[in-house]
């Protein structure tokens, strides 16, 4: 299966994908798409975004996406703007007839790390562990990475209780 990880952001939305068969991933390509924020159009950096992450799809043909919350810090304006570039990650997969799982920051950083409160750098460390050999452009694109490796490994995990539970029914 083809996953998509999205770590959305405005000015930087980072992209992540990979091939999982059984419990090996694999790296398949990863970027950031960059709005202009020279321009301070608001709409325009969204629909450079849209028109990127679509480009994205179109090229690599993912089977399924996640993206992360959005978390809400001081400046209610900037997480307003971080909000509508999220909803563009939203979007897009959505476009494709996916499903989304969306995933905390910390539960990313659980599941690939091993703490929740991780450091970027640990993040980006522990991706290129799981993913040898991967060029990774940034570290949008490494979290990016990081939640695709989570929506897999939690996409495993419910695949694993679903079978046992058709089990014990029958």
């Amino acid at each position: 299966m083809r996953v998509i990880g999205i770590d959305p952001g405005l000015r930087n939305l980072g992209w992540g994908v990979i091939d999982v068969a059984g419990a090996r991933i694999t790296h398949v390509a990863n970027g950031i798409c960059h709005s202009d924020q020279e321009t301070g159009d608001l709409a325009r950096r969204l629909a450079s975004l849209h028109f990127q992450l679509t480009q994205v799809f179109q090229d690599w043909q993912p089977e399924t996406a996640a993206v992360e919350h959005t978390f809400v810090n001081k400046d209610a304006v900037a997480t307003l703007k971080l909000g509508q570039a999220r909803g563009i990650a939203l979007l897009v997969p959505a476009q494709f007839g996916l499903d989304v799982g969306e995933y905390a920051p910390n539960a990313v950083k659980k599941t690939v790390v091993g703490v929740g409160h991780a450091a970027k750098q640990q993040v980006d460390h522990m991706v290129r562990l799981h993913l040898p050999g991967a060029k990774v452009a940034g570290p949008d694109a490494a979290d990016a990475l990081a939640i695709a490796i989570c929506h897999a490994h939690h996409m495993q995990s419910a695949g694993r209780l679903q079978a046992a539970l058709k089990r014990a029914a029958g």
